[in-house]
């Protein structure tokens, strides 16, 4: 009973040894896209009328402003904006690829420009009761603040770019991601244009209908954008806001210089690449960090986030004084079946003393060094079930027969292993001698690949016995 409990509950504690500080920030970057593309959606209406303007809207703010979605939704803006000024502090190396420093720049940017929007909306109603809905804002953004107008239209551009490269990262070793690249870029380019020249449709419609004074007085009322004295104060609150944000990507920044002459004055250490080259780095660097920083090619699909594990490498000498891996890389080097404590995730071990060791992976590939300036092949990971099927007595086989009755036997072993491994939906992939290796997965889901394995193996004790029978007489 015990062990069916241990058995039950082990996916369970795997799922949550598999859990980072970067998962948590996928999840909640994955809830802020979702509200984007809602909230984006919704500014396309704009492209129709008002009146779909006001009923998109209607859904929109029923679904998110429903309490768990809306403590979610908030609660992930937190998380993810703390772990962006976390990767300002944490992330001593931006020179893997363009993206990865535009990205967190762009993200980091986004609560400054967004604050007097969000604030005055949210806080807005909460506080003072103010009804701030469509006509509201976008005669603020078109007719009596346009400046600000232009910075939602600029901060709309600038969280979309931030998201879609976000998922990109995530995405790009994905077994599907060639497949749906065409659609995701049109989406990608579709969805944003289409808010834009709604928001811009609203906009006009809305800038018309205010040379109305009827209009003025049935949308501009104290009950929808306020009193002076409650719109002064919803400004000193977003003034409030935008000191204390600032205040902490300066934080960041000085804790960024603090760390690094702490680092330079508790000395250097060598790295050793076990090919001859060395490198002196100061303590605290990971070993992909040192790689990059002076400019020696080392593998890395993910770009050192610990998705994937091509920056393995092999500890040479005592390796007991080295830090314990984290919850992360303990996941990740577990998942590829390495429980050798020399192998180690080069983008999470963080050495304080000389260290030797050799790379598992060829840098020079450059399918496993995406963070190269042109990529010619990115990986991915894909689940797949291998079969070794081998000729049992070969040897003593070959010893009793001609050479050419010798490959004619293998051949046709061969050919009824191959004939199976393809009416099951596998895929020879190497012979060896007189074996052979089959893949199955590469076209399949898991469970798919798994039955398509087994039901291979009935194939082959068939067809084997089929030769058996053919060739009884050169066998005996």
């Amino acid at each position: 009973m015990d062990r069916v409990a241990s058995a039950s509950s082990e996916p369970i504690r795997t799922f949550f040894h598999g859990i980072g500080v970067r998962q948590v920030r996928l999840v909640c970057g994955l809830v802020l896209f979702t509200y984007l593309i809602s909230h984006f959606l919704n500014h396309a209406l704009g492209n129709i009328s008002l009146d779909a303007l006001a009923g998109g809207v209607h859904y929109h703010t029923l679904f998110w402003q429903f309490p768990p979605v809306a403590i979610l939704f908030y609660g992930s803006a937190l998380v993810h904006c703390g772990l962006g000024i976390w990767a300002l502090y944490q992330r001593r190396q931006f020179s893997w690829i363009a993206l990865e420093p535009l990205q967190l720049l762009l993200g980091l940017s986004i609560p400054a420009l967004v604050a007097f929007h969000v604030i005055g909306a949210r806080l807005g109603q909460s506080l003072f009761g103010q009804e701030k809905l469509y006509p509201q804002e976008l005669y603020a953004f078109w007719v009596s603040h346009q400046l600000k107008g232009l910075q939602i239209a600029a901060v709309l551009v600038i969280a979309w770019i931030h998201g879609c490269i976000g998922l990109y990262f995530w995405l790009r070793m994905k077994a599907l991601f060639k497949r749906a690249a065409p659609f995701l870029l049109a989406a990608a380019v579709l969805i944003p244009t289409l808010a834009l020249l709604g928001f811009y449709q609203a906009g006009r419609m809305v800038a018309a209908a205010s040379q109305d004074p009827a209009w003025q007085g049935n949308n501009l009322s104290e009950r929808h954008v306020g009193t002076p004295a409650q719109q002064d104060r919803l400004g000193d609150i977003t003034g409030y806001f935008l000191t204390g944000y600032l205040g902490l990507i300066g934080i960041a920044l000085l804790a960024r210089a603090s760390r690094a002459l702490n680092e330079r004055r508790g000395g250097m250490i060598s790295l050793s690449y076990g090919n001859g080259r060395i490198v002196r780095v100061p303590r605290g660097l990971s070993v992909l960090e040192a790689s990059l920083r002076n400019n020696v090619p080392h593998a890395s699909i993910c770009g050192g986030r610990a998705r994937c594990s091509t920056c393995r490498i092999r500890v040479i000498g005592d390796h007991a004084a080295l830090p314990e891996p984290s919850q992360r890389e303990a996941f990740v080097l577990a998942r590829v079946g390495s429980n050798d404590p020399s192998i180690r995730l080069a983008c999470q071990l963080r050495p304080t003393f000389d260290l030797s060791f050799f790379q598992l992976f060829i840098p020079s590939l450059a399918s496993a060094n995406a963070h190269a300036s042109s990529p010619a092949r990115i990986g991915e990971e894909r689940y797949l079930v291998s079969l070794f099927v081998d000729m049992r007595g070969s040897t003593r086989l070959a010893e009793k027969m001609l050479p050419f009755d010798t490959v004619f036997v293998v051949n046709r072993f061969l050919a009824a292993v191959s004939q199976a491994v393809i009416e099951s939906g596998g895929r020879p992939n190497q012979f060896i001698g007189d074996g052979m290796l089959a893949l199955f997965g590469l076209a399949a889901p898991a469970q798919t690949a798994c039955r398509q394995a087994i039901r291979s193996a009935a194939l082959i004790s068939h067809n084997i016995d089929e030769l058996n029978q053919f060739l009884s007489h050169d066998l005996r």
